[in-house]
């Protein structure tokens, strides 16, 4: 009886092998070191770093604290001597003061009213419907451009605090100067809005100094 002798192994026989075991070994990976050790090893990973970022944030917050606290008492100071509300006792007196700071303003941008005039102002109801009584007054100029923008500058910038509104600009080919017949040149503005302030409630106007 005759013994058949073993195949010899080839080498595309080894490099199965070997492709077999290299599978195995990523399959145990998969299953058993990747979501039981990886993954929570990432994980860690990003929650330091977002702590870390954190931190960093926080100590810049509170380095900025002391330049913020500064600023922010310049502002509660600008805006206690800038008081919001109209000081008079009643919606009359208000309309009254209104018109004099309007008429105190173009006076300022144009003297003599050579450039900038007031040519209608009409004092409206006040309005309570809001949670401050609103004065207004409805106007109507004709300016030239830069006194128009320094009326406008002047009366939004000022204590106490007035609001411009329905702003409506017409531009003139001829501009009549008041008080005479004949127009002095050409260019000028025919300008309407609404100015207004408001009144402070009964229970606020009591607490001001």
């Amino acid at each position: 009886m005759t013994t058949r002798a073993p195949e010899a192994v080839t080498s595309r026989d080894r490099w199965l092998a070997l492709g077999l075991l290299l599978a195995l070994l990523l399959l145990a990976y998969a299953v058993l070191v990747h979501p039981w050790w990886t993954v929570p090893m990432l994980e860690a990973g990003e929650r330091v770093e977002a702590l870390q970022e954190r931190e960093l944030r926080l100590r810049m917050q509170l380095q900025q604290a002391p330049a913020v606290s500064q600023r922010l008492e310049q502002v509660r100071a600008t805006q206690a001597e800038r008081p919001g509300f109209l000081p008079e006792a009643n919606p009359e007196l208000a309309t009254a003061s209104l018109i004099q700071r309007l008429e105190t303003v173009v006076g300022q941008a144009s003297p003599g009213n050579r450039s900038c005039a007031i040519t209608n102002r009409s004092p409206l109801d006040p309005s309570s419907r809001e949670q401050f009584t609103r004065v207004v007054v409805q106007v109507r100029l004709r300016c030239g451009t830069p006194e128009l923008a320094s009326v406008l500058h002047s009366l939004e910038s000022g204590a106490p605090r007035l609001f411009v509104d329905n702003l409506n600009i017409l531009a003139q080919r001829m501009y009549f100067s008041p008080g005479r017949e004949a127009p002095t040149g050409n260019g000028g503005l025919d300008v309407s809005f609404d100015l207004y302030g408001y009144l402070p409630t009964r229970t606020e106007a009591a607490d001001a100094p």
